[in-house]
């Protein structure tokens, strides 16, 4: 007598999420949030170096500034930044205010602008964000 065929493989158990799950991913995203709004500049002290005569640099792509931009804003973009900001400030005292889309590139940019040794360089975060400082 044979025995009867196993299958290979016990059925799979369904894919579901517990509460701790979504509780970890909305603490993960809250804190990804937090840290972006930590490290844009306050509105105040963007408007004040605005005042002292602060270059903004939109960091996006040049396809996203033709499609939109801010007025009086010039266009490096995040992967010619390093190579193109000594045309725009060549002194690395001159007050820089950098955005993109969502605030991200931008605090790229900030972040490879202060290796290269420029001082007064701050991420005003997303578009949205610096075109509400911008138009105040």
């Amino acid at each position: 007598m044979e025995k009867p065929e196993q299958p290979l493989s016990p059925r799979p158990k369904p894919i579901y999420m517990t509460i701790a799950t979504w509780i970890f991913i909305g603490t993960v995203i809250a804190a990804f949030l937090i840290f972006k709004q930590v490290n844009a500049v306050k509105p105040e002290t963007a408007r004040e170096w605005l005042k002292k005569g602060a270059t903004v640099i939109d960091v996006r792509s040049e396809g996203e500034f033709q499609e939109k931009h801010l007025p009086g804003t010039i266009n490096i973009p995040l992967d010619r930044l390093g190579d193109e900001i000594a045309r725009v400030a060549p002194n690395k005292e001159q007050p820089l205010l950098l955005h993109c889309l969502s605030g991200s590139r931008s605090a790229a940019g900030e972040a490879t602008l202060k290796k290269m040794g420029y001082r007064n360089v701050f991420n005003l975060g997303s578009y949205g964000r610096a075109e509400k400082i911008l138009s105040e």
